[in-house]
């Protein structure tokens, strides 16, 4: 455990942020801010014109249904627990570190889905499959990293997107609901079981469905929160600004926080929590029906938006209002007692901020077991072929039962390993690739004025 500790500290250190968010600033200046002049255009695509059909477009699943199942993977546990942590870590000011980290990473997330359309290919049984090791092995001619970034992904699969997320949903429905962990275990393989099976576009209608729901239902809470405490609603900003450049001196210094620490937590949540750069989610932006790359580049854009823009960033506000920043709770019970306390004013007798914690995080890692069960299985069809992908879903679903009933300290730190291993030669590919991308946009926009 040691040992795994120290390998994953030294791989999610300072050279790996500092290549994720200089990758992102480099993609962010050779795309002349696409993030800011892209966002509503961007916003349109997703929520607006979702339901019309390019013409002679390619692919499995609509924009839309692309961006839930990419959403649903990264709009998880990171959301909830991820941000609590990074704020216990260090002080309010680590949100402001997660707000850069989302802004840079929008033109990381819109890069990646470029080259992932780009350069997809139909496979075997007439779907698309795409994604770092397709423009790694086509794009850049280096099939090896293609080859590493397949195996990654295969690994962690079973960790960051299987075994973490089915003992997190146990452990909400113990605490919550005392039911027993081989009990949610059993229903929640089974749930997943009867989705996966599917494919890509049953993923894609059941990711569509939920992740909606689920997110604005945990906005609602959050919103609810703000509401009842508004009063504190501005200083909690101002508290948030100062401290992410000066923490002892937002805090009186008493904490102990320290500006490296107060950057380091939020830039690495940050991370954590939208998965831009570690090219997960131009897996999914891959099966999108679409004629053009930039339009679901620009759809994928939205999805670290909404994860670390709007989510994260209404997590840390119900901490930061209601006090309970340097609380010595963490994680997800932190995030509890925040949304528990903010609502106690109109629920006396029920603990419905705890409720609204609860249901969100299983919500949240049922969805993320759906969305990484396909980057997993499009991994190992890159790896050893098509008739793999059967065995593979078989595996995925047990391991959920297993994960829900397990002690997972090692599994945390392995996946957490696998996690970080996978941006190396994604990052490798978006910066060797970064002139085609930028070859792309400039013909997007002048084909399409925008």
């Amino acid at each position: 455990m040691d040992l795994l500790n120290q390998i994953r500290d030294l791989i999610w250190g300072l050279p790996l942020i500092i290549l994720l968010l200089g990758t992102g600033l480099y993609l962010t200046i050779l795309l002349k801010g696409i993030q800011i002049k892209g966002l509503f255009h961007a916003l349109y695509l997703a929520f607006i014109k979702r339901k019309e059909k390019e013409p002679d477009s390619q692919g499995d699943i609509s924009h839309f249904e692309a961006l839930m199942t990419a959403l649903s993977a990264t709009v998880g546990t990171g959301n909830i627990a991820g941000v609590a942590t990074a704020i216990t870590l260090g002080g309010p000011g680590a949100l402001v570190w997660m707000w850069i980290t989302g802004f840079l990473g929008m033109a990381t997330k819109y890069a990646e889905a470029v080259l992932a359309v780009k350069y997809r290919i139909k496979d075997k049984n007439g779907q698309m499959a795409g994604g770092p090791m397709y423009y790694l092995k086509y794009g850049l001619n280096l099939p090896v990293l293609g080859t590493l970034f397949a195996i990654f992904a295969f690994i962690a699969s079973f960790g960051i997107g299987n075994m973490v997320q089915s003992n997190s949903v146990a452990q909400a429905l113990a605490q919550t609901f005392h039911v027993p962990n081989n009990f949610s275990g059993v229903i929640l393989a089974f749930a997943t079981f009867l989705v996966i099976i599917g494919g890509i576009k049953s993923i894609g209608k059941v990711t569509s469905a939920i992740v909606p729901i689920m997110i604005l239902f945990y906005i609602g809470g959050a919103l609810l929160v703000i509401l009842f405490r508004i009063d504190n609603l501005l200083p909690a900003i101002k508290l948030i600004l100062v401290s992410a450049f000066s923490p002892k001196a937002a805090t009186g210094g008493v904490v102990g926080f320290t500006l490296m620490k107060t950057i380091q937590s939020g830039v690495a949540r940050g991370i954590f929590s939208n998965e831009s750069g570690l090219g997960s989610s131009p897996i999914a932006a891959a099966a999108a029906k679409t004629n053009h790359p930039v339009t679901q580049a620009l759809v994928s854009m939205t999805q670290t938006f909404i994860d670390t823009i709007v989510v994260c960033t209404l997590t840390g506000l119900v901490i930061v209002i209601t006090n309970n920043w340097n609380s010595e709770l963490t994680g997800a019970a932190l995030t509890s007692v925040a949304f528990q306390q903010g609502l106690e004013q109109l629920f006396h007798s029920i603990n419905i901020g705890g409720y609204i914690v609860s249901i969100g995080l299983i919500l949240f890692a049922y969805s993320t077991l759906l969305g990484w069960s396909y980057y997993g299985e499009k991994s190992i069809e890159y790896l050893l072929g098509e008739k793999f992908i059967l065995p593979y879903r078989i595996l995925f679903v047990i391991l959920i039962y297993f994960g829900a009933v397990s002690e997972l300290k090692t599994v945390w730190t392995f996946a957490d390993i696998m996690n970080g291993l996978m941006a190396f030669p994604n990052l490798i590919g978006l910066i060797g690739l970064s002139y085609v991308i930028k070859k792309v946009t400039e013909s997007y926009e002048k084909d399409y004025n925008v």
